[in-house]
């Protein structure tokens, strides 16, 4: 087997992005995620990581020249030195049903990011945001993924765990029905009693106020969520450049804010589920498949939707808030002429977030998927420990 740095090579950079088609093509429920998705991660002029970290990909070949593997590594550093070894990353691996060939990735990898210092290394994770190809899939194939999450083979489980790979926290996503969400009873009594109080206001986002709502969501996000391990505070810039990227995708029913006397202490971020359309496209998105999108999109194609990111600031959690924020949904579902929306999908609900797990089983959800984020410490006589839990 020959290991190939893919580089800027053109072909090589093909061969990354056509192995999982070959891989997939008699699985149903897979989705094609765009090809601009996965290089955007890879291109230093768009993915800020790589001012503070190092990226290298490759492709594996066997001696008839067929690419039988991928795989990522990558350092961020303004993270990597906040464990209790220097940890880096690994991801985008994919590979034919071989563990020799699964276990030449992991080697690479290993290497390349202890010549860089490093002393573990997570998998499979992205180089970016953790709300993007993160983890490695144990349930919910037969289902079909949510944009940008990742969907992987089930023989990957006993590649990863045979190499030594532990389980560092699994995430979860959680599904419900919109207008017919059958929520515990306590749940609804918060929210009825929130929705009396005068003191608090909801509203939805408003694509002209952008500016106002960026701030607003870097605000809650600071208090609510920089605490989270491997989460740090987002900077004004950040959240500006968040509010115009998502601006596209956005449907103003679908993202809400809420406020105690105008101080702004939960938002619930929700998009529509845009894999509804993108599995029509092949992974293209030139002029054509724009067209398309726009025509599909026009159409109301997409009837599930995306929770990416729900949070409240610590001094009101546990009062009802979240409760009202989240039956928002259901109420402009029922409210709203001609609503498309059927489901939500609660993204990313890690395991180290007990608190969080539980308030989502009282929303009518079922979980539907489950993912692993492995953990690989290159001295094996280290004692292995998990995420810390919070609250």
């Amino acid at each position: 087997m020959t290991i190939l740095e893919v580089a800027d090579n053109k072909s090589y950079i093909r061969e990354f992005l056509a192995l999982p088609v070959r891989l997939y093509e008699h699985d149903k429920n897979w989705i094609r995620p765009l090809d601009q998705d996965i290089e955007v991660v890879f291109n230093p002029k768009k993915n800020k990581l790589y001012k503070n970290g190092a990226c290298i990909r490759w492709i594996l070949q066997d001696d008839s020249g067929q690419t039988v593997g991928r795989v990522a590594a990558f350092i961020n550093y303004e993270t990597s030195h906040k464990e209790e070894q220097p940890t880096g990353g690994m991801g985008f691996f994919e590979c034919i049903d071989n563990q020799d060939v699964a276990f030449k990735l992991f080697d690479i990898c290993k290497e390349w990011l202890a010549q860089k210092g490093m002393e573990a290394m997570d998998g499979p994770i992205n180089f970016g945001e953790r709300d993007s190809f993160w983890g490695l899939m144990i349930k919910g194939w037969e289902l079909e993924p949510t944009y940008k999450m990742a969907w992987t083979k089930r023989y990957y489980i006993p590649f990863f765990e045979n190499y030594g790979f532990k389980d560092y926290f699994q995430q979860y996503v959680y599904t419900t029905p919109i207008r017919e969400a059958t929520v515990h009873q306590s749940v609804e009594d918060k929210a009825q009693r929130i929705y009396g109080n005068p003191e608090f206001t909801f509203r939805k986002i408003e694509k002209s106020k952008l500016a106002k709502y960026g701030e607003d969501f870097r605000s809650i996000f600071n208090e609510a969520w920089a605490k989270f391990p491997g989460v740090k505070t987002m900077t004004e810039d950040q959240a500006s450049a968040l509010v115009k990227t998502m601006k596209p995708i956005m449907d103003e029913d679908l993202i809400w804010f809420a406020y105690a006397q105008e101080r702004p202490v939960a938002f619930f971020i929700v998009i529509p589920d845009l894999n509804q359309i993108v599995k029509h496209l092949d992974g293209k998105f030139g002029i054509w498949q724009k067209i398309k999108f726009l025509l599909l999109k026009w159409r109301g194609t997409m009837t599930r939707t995306c929770g990416l990111i729900f949070g409240v600031v610590p001094d009101y959690q546990g009062k009802g808030v979240e409760s009202a924020i989240a039956l928002k949904f259901r109420q402009a579902g029922r409210e709203i002429p001609h609503y498309q929306y059927e489901t939500i999908d609660m993204n990313w609900v890690g395991d180290f977030n007990p608190k969080m797990n539980r308030f989502v089983s009282t929303l009518g959800t079922t979980r539907d998927k489950e993912y692993i984020t492995y953990r690989f410490l290159f001295d094996r006589t280290k004692p292995f420990k998990r995420c810390e839990r919070v609250g």
